[in-house]
């Protein structure tokens, strides 16, 4: 039997990649999280790649009472990032997925979990760091039954330490459907082309040499 394992999709590119990764050894269950993001259509786009995939999904909708991240306060400008610790920092959320991810996985009998986290081509948040998930993984020993009864479910990060042209390219090999992911912080019908997440997706394809199918199907 195939073991299962609990994937964070977001919709974007690393998630995709990590999901596409994660279904070559085991029986997927897709988390989705409408956090009250500015809008929703990274996560029509996490529904299509579950599906397509073949595995099985939910979203969960939660309720953060937040103001300090333009990802979530639509007052806050999203734009390139100036600081070592960008406005569109939502806080604490990696740790809110994991913990709802590991209760999950626990519950249904997973062995492990997967987060598209990349150390490398990224803005800058606290919570993509190795030494969180270093941290974390410590954490899941000590706060779960299985870890406690001498039982694991493991926490991998198999993007952490690669730039955004390697995922690419390793993306392609695995057959990962990039037409369908959304990066870009706004909605709409063309990325932005100018928020981080638009800047490190257009780097990695540059690097990679690949014209990124998202603004080739849009033209």
């Amino acid at each position: 039997m195939v073991d299962k394992a609990v994937v964070l999709l977001s919709g974007g590119l690393d998630s995709a990649t990590t999901l596409y990764i994660a279904r070559k050894k085991f029986r997927c269950f897709c988390l989705i999280f409408d956090y009250g993001q500015r809008h929703k259509k990274e996560i029509e786009q996490a529904k299509k790649i579950a599906k397509l995939s073949g595995s099985k999904y939910r979203v969960i909708k939660i309720d953060l009472p937040l103001k300090s991240s333009s990802l979530i306060n639509k007052k806050l400008a999203i734009g390139r990032n100036s600081q070592s610790i960008p406005q569109t920092y939502v806080p604490g959320r990696n740790t809110i997925f994991l913990s709802i991810a590991l209760s999950l996985a626990e519950d249904m009998g997973a062995k492990a979990i997967f987060i598209g986290a990349n150390a490398l081509d990224f803005s800058g948040y606290p919570d993509c760091r190795p030494e969180y998930y270093r941290a974390f993984k410590r954490l899941v020993r000590l706060a779960t039954r299985a870890g406690v009864k001498g039982g694991e479910i493991k926490i991998f990060t198999p993007l952490i330490n690669l730039t955004k042209a390697q995922i690419i390219k390793k993306g392609l090999r695995l057959g990962v459907p990039y037409a369908l992911t959304w990066s870009c912080y706004r909605g709409g019908k063309r990325p932005c082309g100018k928020c981080d997440s638009c800047f490190y997706r257009a780097k990695g394809f540059r690097q990679a040499g690949i014209k990124d199918p998202l603004l080739c199907r849009q033209k």
